[in-house]
């Protein structure tokens, strides 16, 4: 393949030292979300820096190679030439050991790097001498909004559940008047106000439905009726650290499940998506739940990669029980990948913005509270303690 290049011009920025970035196409199953897109690749060639996209990288998310090209990045054909001499690597997904052992000493990787699942290539990186950031990590502070790729692409995935259950929900969502007669409304249930459910509740509003909300945090309940939809609520705050729910007790469980059943027995279409950090997500819709539900009735999944929120849900498959669709979604965010990869890339931007100076360097000192916290791996040492104890009984 030819190799297409930026213009001179577009990378010979006086005084700048400048970072070569490499953006790899990613690898895994149903994945086409890119970590960069051409606006951002603008901002970062126009500062002088040097950006390599691996040919067809963004063609998924529908940024072809020409656009990055307009951009000032260079297109490369392989990963070999696309890592040789790069200071920083950004991607979704994490890398692969394959893709760890093409790294120079002290190469920046940054993206998503679910830790636990991924402990070989961690490993790896470590006994390279690689720098790891996990965007996972980023703390939810006010400072770090314009990285939380978390929150970013949960927005994505809350819209494509909203999606999802009104393709499959046999019923029409809005109220019609027909000369064939008024045709009620569809119900929508969402259970978890944080940010996948608010925009799973937006755009179940949008579509004409009634919506009901679920959360055991009180703080949700605002939000929730600000978008029109009506919360249900018991005399329970389980509010955690960091904008998340703790656990609940026994006792808060049994009532939580009395109220929940009977909001799921009356709903049409149930989206859930409660998750707890590093656990199994909770189970919130029982087998005995599922069997009081309406014939045709649909359940979108959101935690089914943690382990679901419905009893019976299978992660990446769709089961009929008791006349009820149950849907465990892989990936949402990757259904709108034009979008959710716009979004990612600003907030990698926003991330680059406190490794590299105005001068055109790298840090090497991680003192700002932002770079601490999402730290996984670097000098030889997973510094990130839960995924340090996973690899070696907490020996870095």
């Amino acid at each position: 393949m030819e190799v297409l290049s930026a213009p001179a011009s577009a990378q010979d920025t006086k005084g700048i030292n400048p970072v070569i970035v490499a953006v790899p196409k990613e690898q895994t199953p149903g994945e086409q979300r890119v970590a960069t897109v051409p606006e951002v690749v603008q901002k970062l060639t126009k500062a002088g820096h040097v950006v390599r996209i691996e040919h067809d990288a963004g063609t998924g998310a529908y940024y072809p190679d020409n656009l990055f090209t307009a951009a000032g990045a260079t297109i490369v054909a392989g990963r070999a030439e696309l890592f040789s001499d790069a200071k920083v690597v950004l991607c979704v997904q994490p890398p692969t050991v394959a893709d760890v052992e093409m790294l120079s000493e002290g190469t920046m990787v940054i993206g998503f790097m679910n830790p636990a699942r991924n402990l070989d290539a961690i490993a790896r990186m470590r006994d390279r001498k690689i720098t790891a950031f996990a965007l996972e990590f980023v703390p939810r502070i006010t400072r770090a909004q314009s990285m939380d790729a978390l929150s970013s692409q949960a927005t994505a995935g809350g819209y494509v559940a909203a999606v999802l259950g009104a393709d499959n929900c046999p019923k029409f969502l809005p109220m019609l008047t027909t000369a064939a007669g008024t045709i009620r409304p569809a119900t929508v249930l969402i259970l978890g106000a944080g940010v996948a459910g608010l925009m799973a509740i937006a755009t179940a509003k949008r579509l004409g439905a009634i919506v009901e909300a679920y959360d055991v945090r009180r703080a949700a309940g605002e939000q929730v009726r600000s978008l029109g939809a009506k919360f249900l609520e018991l005399e329970i705050n389980a509010e955690g650290q960091g904008g998340y729910a703790r656990e609940l007790t026994p006792e808060e469980k049994a009532q939580e499940q009395q109220m929940v059943s009977a909001a799921v027995a009356r709903a049409d279409i149930v989206i859930t998506t409660a998750a707890i950090p590093g656990r199994k997500a909770p189970v919130l819709v029982t087998k005995e739940t599922v069997a009081t539900m309406r014939p045709g009735a649909v359940i979108i999944d959101m935690a089914a990669e943690s382990g679901g929120n419905c009893e019976l849900t299978q992660v990446g498959k769709t089961i009929h029980e008791h006349g009820v669709m149950i849907i465990g979604p892989q990936n949402l965010p990757a259904r709108v990948p034009f979008h959710s990869s716009q979004m990612y890339a600003k907030n990698l931007q926003s991330f680059l913005a406190l490794l590299i100076t105005k001068e055109g360097t790298l840090v090497t000192e991680f003192t700002d509270e932002i770079l601490t916290a999402s730290l996984l791996v670097h000098a030889g040492k997973v510094v990130h303690k839960p995924t340090s104890d996973l690899l070696n009984g907490g020996k870095p």
